[in-house]
């Protein structure tokens, strides 16, 4: 069934149960205007949506009791028996209409309500003051009443969301008890079957609470054909808007709060993006500009772009701009490159339109946009081709409430730095570090694979005090909205999964933690900001990130990248893109669907394939094994590996006249290194059955 046509339905269903509900009172209290508001309110909802549906059966019969509910509401008319009788059979009529659009798709027959049609324009007719007793028939015995039940409605319970807002801050508080106990139980032996469970039930309770709380993206899509074309007409443009990934879902909360955003960004692609139509025949492209609206799940985010294929954005426009409004003075914006002249459009104060107009101009606008993704723990990024487009793009995080992290230790404190902005680890000695951290101008860098990478000292960023340091370091690569950098770190704990709490005042305002969270062994955490970080010390947006920008063809580059590791005795290479975390986790933690071992993540059963042939030999519970956790199209799979060896490019390999494909293998180090396929890891449906 059409989800628009179900959520019509069930609210029409709701309706009419208080609608009943209404009239059985009315009886007992006729004057009560109240009881008549709601009443109408009920009818005339169901009387607006049905011509948009274009049920015009149901149109016709909720009017004729519109028209008789409006008189009896102004007071025209006082509701007697006969009133209320007939009011009834409207119910009734609504609701067999109803059911047979559930079961049928279609309204059924339109003479069916003619008599009933009939009696309310006579009801509604009537002097004022007249008894309409003598002017209807009585209503069949309570016996000879069909019970006319929605399925929709039966299927679906309404939950006020500051409940399920409840329910998932329990959860919340179930997941740190859950760390708490996996960690306290390696003391008892005993205890780990009890654990593991608590662990797996803990996970599905999650899942089934952030499923409930999940909304299409279609909710909000639905309002833009409607903008995109009164904003069309008003501005003498032409432009079609296209939808996609409309069925993607988000969390209710998030979904509200990129309402404004989105909205922005589609008037702006009107306004600023697509040409009128002259101009755009001038430059040999079709009159009507389009406008494509898309949203897709990518790890623990959604993405949702705003793309057009209007004139682009012009960097020197904006240089000089910028300039004009004194945003930036005129040395910084010549260091600048052209990706980070783009970012200036998010400004306070920013705008390149020539007069303020009733759509924009004002200069108000893409730093709202900015900023209220980046308030749920979201960021955008832009990409424009003068003369090609603009695509605005949102990342935005499934939940905010609970999320994969790294804990960290810098001088004997714990922090939670968040993997999804992780992109590789790095663990240096201490004689490494004194020889391979370089300086430049008091700026500490290090060499990783041939780049620069920019280093930033966590202890000396948060001004910590003296603490006994392990010898050596690690470095934490991350990419925070495209500024890679190197966070020093002294060690490292366990990845967990961290409930999000929000700050104090005080902590807020030191501007480098987005949230606090309590750790498995019932510490507090403060959990790191990368984002924050990166604008703190002034590390700008990435060079090696602007590359693909400037490159027409992506698949023109040079090489990919791939993690190396060593599995079953022989070298690998799975290729980053693909990879969305490794794990170190206890032996016990993986179960078998027949022969076949699965391991269970974040709720949901991954297929395992032990590249590194451990786990078909015996060993001690709490060995702890690497999984390197990937994604195959819309499955994941895990894959055991002896140890991770390096991240390093490599050149895809073609030979002809023999059965390897391109994909299997590739130069990796000037070495012929095998990639592993993903694809032929076995489903799991295929394994339940086997088993």
């Amino acid at each position: 069934m059409d989800d628009l046509i179900r959520e019509f339905l069930i609210e029409s269903q709701d309706g009419l149960d208080r609608m009943e509900q209404c009239l059985t009172e009315l009886e007992d209290r006729p004057q009560d205007a109240g009881l008549l508001a709601e009443v109408f309110r009920s009818v005339h909802t169901i009387k607006g949506t049905t011509g948009f549906l274009g049920f015009l059966r149901l149109e016709a019969l909720s009017h004729a009791g519109e028209n008789l509910l409006g008189l009896l509401r102004d007071g025209k008319l006082q509701a007697d028996d006969g009133i209320i009788s007939a009011l009834l059979e409207l119910l009734d009529g609504l609701r067999a209409i109803l059911q047979s659009i559930e079961e049928s798709g279609g309204e059924g027959n339109a003479s069916d309500d003619a008599e009933v049609i009939g009696r309310l324009r006579v009801l509604a007719e009537m002097p004022q003051g007249a008894s309409a007793a003598a002017q209807t028939r009585e209503t069949p015995a309570a016996e000879e009443q069909p019970i006319v039940h929605s399925g929709a409605a039966e299927s679906t319970l309404r939950v006020d969301i500051g409940l399920l807002n409840r329910m998932m801050n329990l959860v919340g508080e179930l997941v740190l008890t859950r760390n708490q106990i996996l960690q306290a139980h390696n003391a008892e032996a005993g205890f780990a079957p009890l654990a593991r469970r608590l662990d797996m039930v803990t996970a599905d309770l999650r899942e089934a609470v952030m499923k409930a709380r999940m909304q299409p993206v279609s909710h909000v899509f639905s309002k833009f054909p409607r903008l995109v074309r009164d904003l069309s007409q008003q501005l003498g443009k032409q432009a079609k808007l296209e939808l996609g990934g409309q069925e993607t879902e988000l969390d209710k909360s998030l979904l509200e709060a990129i309402k404004d955003p989105l909205t922005h960004s589609v008037r702006n692609a009107i306004d600023h993006g697509i040409e009128a139509p002259e101009v755009r025949r001038a430059a040999g492209k079709n009159p009507e500009g389009l406008l494509r609206l898309n949203a897709r799940q990518q790890g623990s985010h959604v993405i949702v772009e705003v793309t057009d294929d209007g004139g682009g954005i012009r960097v020197e426009r904006i240089r000089d701009k910028a300039i004009e409004r004194r945003l930036i003075t005129p040395q910084k914006a010549a260091q600048l490159s052209d990706r980070e002249l783009l970012q200036l459009i998010f400004l306070p104060g920013f705008s390149t339109a020539e007069k303020v107009t009733n759509v924009s101009g004002r200069g108000v606008g893409m730093d709202v946009v900015r900023t209220n993704v980046e308030r749920i723990g979201g960021k955008v990024e832009i990409d424009s081709r003068p003369g090609r487009g603009t695509t605005l793009r949102l990342s935005i995080p499934l939940t905010l409430a609970i999320i994969p992290a790294l804990i960290v230790r810098s001088r004997g404190q714990n922090f939670a730095l968040p993997q999804g902005v992780l992109f590789e680890l790095v663990h240096l000695t201490g004689e490494q570090a004194r020889s391979q951290i370089e300086w430049l101008e008091n700026a500490p860098l290090y060499r990783l694979r041939g780049r620069l990478l920019p280093l930033v000292f966590l202890d000396r960023l948060l001004a910590q005090e003296d603490a006994a340091a392990g010898d050596g370091c690690y470095i934490a690569v991350l990419n925070a909205d495209g500024r890679r950098y190197g966070l020093v770190i002294d060690g490292l704990a366990d990845p967990e999964e961290i409930v999000v709490k929000p700050l104090s005042v005080v902590l807020k305002g030191i501007g480098l933690f987005s949230g606090a969270t309590v750790m498995g062994n019932g510490e507090m955490a403060l959990i790191l900001d990368p984002g924050a970080i990166a604008l703190r010390v002034g590390i700008g947006l990435s060079a090696e990130d602007e590359e693909p920008h400037a490159t027409e063809d992506p698949s023109s580059a040079s090489g990919s990248e791939f993690l190396l590791v060593e599995a079953g005795g022989e070298e690998a290479a799975l290729p980053i893109e693909d990879i969305l975390r490794i794990e170190r986790i206890p032996r016990a933690r993986v179960e078998r669907i027949g022969q076949m071992p699965v391991l269970r993540v974040e709720g949901s059963l991954l297929t395992l394939e032990d590249r590194a042939g451990i786990l078909s030999e015996p060993g001690d519970a709490e060995e702890q094994i690497t999984v390197v956790v990937c994604r195959d199209g819309g499955r994941h799979v895990g894959i055991t590996v002896s140890q991770v060896v390096d991240v390093a490019s490599g050149t895809p390999l073609k030979y002809a006249g023999t059965a390897i494909a391109a994909s299997e293998v590739t130069l990796l180090k000037e070495r012929v290194t095998g990639v592993i396929d993903t694809r032929r890891i076995p489903e799991l449906a295929e394994m339940v059955e086997a088993g």
